[in-house]
């Protein structure tokens, strides 16, 4: 298998959202930070990678209560458990958007893109995989 690590979506990726289905979607962040951060306005910091994307984290939590969403989980890769991967990611989270059209909402929104700066300084890429309602699953 084999994958890469990006920061933003491809235009096809995009155009995934004008699905206009009204159930909740479930997101997986798989993240994988940069040692140090680095700001594309150049500006200098000490911080690592992870500490800017704290930054962001605590942020995103309210443009996600904005579209009606909410983080469901965060938390550290301590190690694979199954399979494997020459690297593991840093961190994942899992994120709840009611509706694909909520996430684009948020993510297009201004005040998001601004708490986006620190993401994309934190971040050196990232998996970010769209999960349907699990209950479809045990059906």
């Amino acid at each position: 298998m084999k994958f890469k690590n990006k920061l933003d979506p491809t235009e096809e990726q995009i155009l995934g959202f004008n699905d206009p289905g009204p159930e909740p979607i479930f997101m997986l962040n798989l993240l994988k930070y940069k040692d140090k951060a680095i700001y594309t306005d150049g500006r200098h910091t000490s911080m690592s990678g992870k500490e800017a994307y704290a930054i962001y984290g605590k942020e995103v939590i309210k443009h996600l209560e904005k579209v009606g969403g909410k983080l469901v989980f965060a938390g550290d890769v301590s190690r694979l458990m199954i399979g494997e991967i020459d690297e593991l990611w840093d961190s994942a989270a899992i994120a709840m958007y009611p509706s694909k059209k909520a996430m684009l909402k948020m993510i297009t929104d201004p005040d998001y893109m601004k708490s986006h700066e620190h993401r994309a300084a934190g971040l050196e890429g990232q998996l970010n995989i769209e999960l349907g309602s699990s209950q479809k699953l045990f059906e």
